[in-house]
């Protein structure tokens, strides 16, 4: 029983920024292989994994922990951005990651209390 305890809980202590995910009606997404996580606090600041990283560094920080720039397309990257979060922070860490060759982005969210 503490084995399967800890094999459902272990996943969800690798992201240790604390953001306040925005609600949404979305449903879960089955993932193949062990996806990359970056982070967007209310101020903006981005955190890859939970170490702050540099917007311009963002690229290549993300590039080495999927192994180079030819498995970022096969390196699913979970963004989790504070429902606070400006916009413009969000946009440009999406379109950085998109241009650096990573094609499976998906934004986490929690979901939504039903009504």
């Amino acid at each position: 029983v503490l084995l399967i305890i800890f094999m459902i809980s272990a996943p969800l202590l690798t992201v240790g920024v604390p953001v306040e995910l925005p609600k949404t009606e979305a449903s879960a997404v089955e993932i193949k292989s062990e996806p990359l996580s970056v982070s967007i606090d209310q101020q903006g600041a981005i955190f890859v994994g939970d170490s702050e990283t540099a917007f311009d560094a963002l690229s290549t920080r993300l590039l080495t922990e999927a192994g180079g720039a030819n498995k970022a397309a096969e390196r699913p990257v979970f963004v989790r951005a504070d429902g606070r979060a400006p916009y413009q922070a969000v946009a440009r860490v999406m379109a950085r990651l998109s241009a650096s060759g990573f094609t499976k982005l998906n934004l986490i969210t929690d979901t939504a209390p039903e009504a």
